[in-house]
Protein backbone atom coordinates (compact mmCIF):
# COMPACT_ATOMS: atom_id res chain seq x y z
CA UNK A 1 0.00 0.00 0.00
CA UNK A 2 1.44 3.41 -0.73
CA UNK A 3 0.59 6.15 1.55
CA UNK A 4 0.01 9.70 0.26
CA UNK A 5 -0.57 12.48 2.71
CA UNK A 6 -1.19 16.24 2.03
CA UNK A 7 -0.53 18.74 4.84
CA UNK A 8 -2.69 22.06 4.27
CA UNK A 9 -1.76 24.94 6.89
CA UNK A 10 -4.40 27.19 7.81
CA UNK A 11 -4.65 30.22 9.73
CA UNK A 12 -7.34 31.11 11.66
CA UNK A 13 -8.40 34.21 13.52
CA UNK A 14 -6.80 33.60 16.74
CA UNK A 15 -3.30 32.77 15.57
CA UNK A 16 -3.60 29.27 15.59
CA UNK A 17 -2.53 27.14 12.72
CA UNK A 18 -4.49 24.08 11.67
CA UNK A 19 -2.90 21.50 9.88
CA UNK A 20 -5.32 19.29 8.26
CA UNK A 21 -4.20 16.13 6.41
CA UNK A 22 -5.66 14.31 4.14
CA UNK A 23 -4.43 10.22 4.02
CA UNK A 24 -5.62 8.35 1.11
CA UNK A 25 -4.07 4.38 2.42
CA UNK A 26 -6.97 3.84 4.93
CA UNK A 27 -10.10 4.79 6.03
CA UNK A 28 -8.88 6.22 8.90
CA UNK A 29 -9.90 10.05 9.89
CA UNK A 30 -6.58 12.12 10.87
CA UNK A 31 -7.47 14.85 13.35
CA UNK A 32 -6.33 18.19 13.07
CA UNK A 33 -3.19 19.27 14.85
CA UNK A 34 -3.22 22.87 16.77
CA UNK A 35 0.33 24.73 15.93
CA UNK A 36 1.02 28.05 17.23
CA UNK A 37 1.71 30.45 14.50
CA UNK A 38 4.91 32.63 15.75
CA UNK A 39 7.84 30.28 14.50
CA UNK A 40 9.38 30.25 17.52
CA UNK A 41 6.96 28.07 19.02
CA UNK A 42 6.48 30.00 22.34
CA UNK A 43 2.83 30.93 22.75
CA UNK A 44 -0.08 28.68 23.82
CA UNK A 45 -3.32 27.61 21.87
CA UNK A 46 -6.37 28.86 23.25
CA UNK A 47 -9.24 27.69 23.96
CA UNK A 48 -11.80 29.40 22.14
CA UNK A 49 -14.43 29.88 25.23
CA UNK A 50 -11.22 31.67 26.83
CA UNK A 51 -10.56 33.50 23.87
CA UNK A 52 -13.40 36.36 24.30
CA UNK A 53 -12.50 37.33 27.71
CA UNK A 54 -9.31 37.69 27.24
CA UNK A 55 -9.85 40.38 24.21
CA UNK A 56 -12.17 42.42 26.74
CA UNK A 57 -11.25 45.12 28.35
CA UNK A 58 -12.10 45.34 31.93
CA UNK A 59 -12.26 48.74 33.37
CA UNK A 60 -10.28 48.65 36.78
CA UNK A 61 -12.17 51.67 37.92
CA UNK A 62 -15.50 50.35 37.45
CA UNK A 63 -17.48 48.93 40.04
CA UNK A 64 -18.22 45.81 39.00
CA UNK A 65 -14.49 45.31 38.99
CA UNK A 66 -14.17 46.09 42.60
CA UNK A 67 -16.82 44.28 43.39
CA UNK A 68 -16.07 41.02 41.86
CA UNK A 69 -11.73 41.95 43.23
CA UNK A 70 -13.49 42.26 46.53
CA UNK A 71 -15.69 39.23 46.35
CA UNK A 72 -12.19 37.36 45.12
CA UNK A 73 -10.05 39.27 47.47
CA UNK A 74 -12.93 37.78 50.47
CA UNK A 75 -13.26 33.88 48.81
CA UNK A 76 -8.94 33.89 49.03
CA UNK A 77 -8.92 35.32 53.08
CA UNK A 78 -11.57 32.40 54.05
CA UNK A 79 -10.15 29.99 52.02
CA UNK A 80 -6.36 30.87 53.57
CA UNK A 81 -8.15 30.94 56.40
CA UNK A 82 -9.76 27.28 55.73
CA UNK A 83 -6.22 26.37 55.20
CA UNK A 84 -4.81 26.78 58.04
CA UNK A 85 -6.99 25.99 60.45
CA UNK A 86 -6.95 22.93 58.76
CA UNK A 87 -3.74 22.26 59.20
CA UNK A 88 -3.89 23.62 63.07
CA UNK A 89 -6.51 20.77 63.41
CA UNK A 90 -4.39 18.41 61.97
CA UNK A 91 -1.54 18.87 63.87
CA UNK A 92 -3.86 19.08 67.50
CA UNK A 93 -4.82 15.34 66.14
CA UNK A 94 -1.38 14.12 65.59
CA UNK A 95 -0.54 16.14 69.19
CA UNK A 96 -3.24 13.74 70.58
CA UNK A 97 -2.80 10.67 68.47
CA UNK A 98 1.13 11.05 69.77
CA UNK A 99 0.19 11.43 73.50
CA UNK A 100 -2.58 8.19 73.32
CA UNK A 101 0.33 5.94 72.52
CA UNK A 102 2.50 6.74 74.60
CA UNK A 103 -0.21 5.93 77.19
CA UNK A 104 -1.00 3.18 75.34
CA UNK A 105 2.86 1.89 75.36
CA UNK A 106 2.85 2.51 79.16
CA UNK A 107 0.33 0.78 79.54
CA UNK A 108 1.21 -2.45 77.71
CA UNK A 109 4.47 -2.31 79.22
CA UNK A 110 2.62 -2.06 82.55
CA UNK A 111 -0.10 -5.20 81.81
CA UNK A 112 3.33 -7.03 80.58
CA UNK A 113 5.37 -6.91 83.42
CA UNK A 114 1.64 -7.99 85.48
CA UNK A 115 1.41 -11.03 82.98
CA UNK A 116 5.20 -12.37 84.06
CA UNK A 117 4.24 -11.43 87.45
CA UNK A 118 1.23 -14.11 87.51
CA UNK A 119 2.99 -16.34 85.24
CA UNK A 120 5.21 -17.01 87.76
CA UNK A 121 3.27 -17.24 90.50
CA UNK A 122 1.22 -20.02 88.83
CA UNK A 123 4.31 -21.67 87.65
CA UNK A 124 5.36 -21.71 91.21
CA UNK A 125 1.98 -23.03 92.61
CA UNK A 126 1.62 -25.64 90.30
CA UNK A 127 5.14 -26.60 90.96
CA UNK A 128 4.37 -26.64 94.71
CA UNK A 129 1.24 -28.60 94.45
CA UNK A 130 3.06 -31.45 92.16
CA UNK A 131 5.77 -31.41 95.11
CA UNK A 132 2.81 -32.33 97.39
CA UNK A 133 0.78 -35.33 95.24
CA UNK A 134 1.88 -38.48 95.20
CA UNK A 135 1.14 -40.55 92.06
CA UNK A 136 -1.73 -42.60 92.43
CA UNK A 137 0.34 -45.95 91.90
CA UNK A 138 2.92 -45.00 94.73
CA UNK A 139 0.61 -44.77 97.93
CA UNK A 140 1.65 -46.22 101.38
CA UNK A 141 0.33 -49.98 101.19
CA UNK A 142 1.01 -51.28 104.58
CA UNK A 143 -0.85 -54.08 105.49
CA UNK A 144 -3.09 -53.57 108.71
CA UNK A 145 -1.93 -56.65 111.05
CA UNK A 146 -6.03 -56.93 112.41
CA UNK A 147 -7.19 -57.27 109.24
CA UNK A 148 -6.42 -60.46 108.36
CA UNK A 149 -8.58 -60.11 105.04
CA UNK A 150 -11.53 -61.55 106.54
Amino acid sequence: MSKTSQQNPTTEANGISVIHTQAHTSGLQQVPQLVPVSPGGGGKAVAPSKQGKKNSSVDRNSDEYRQRRERNNMAVKKSRLKSKQKAQDTLQRVNQLKEENERLEAKIKLLTKELSVLKDLFLEHAHNLADNVQPIGTENTTTNPDNTGQ
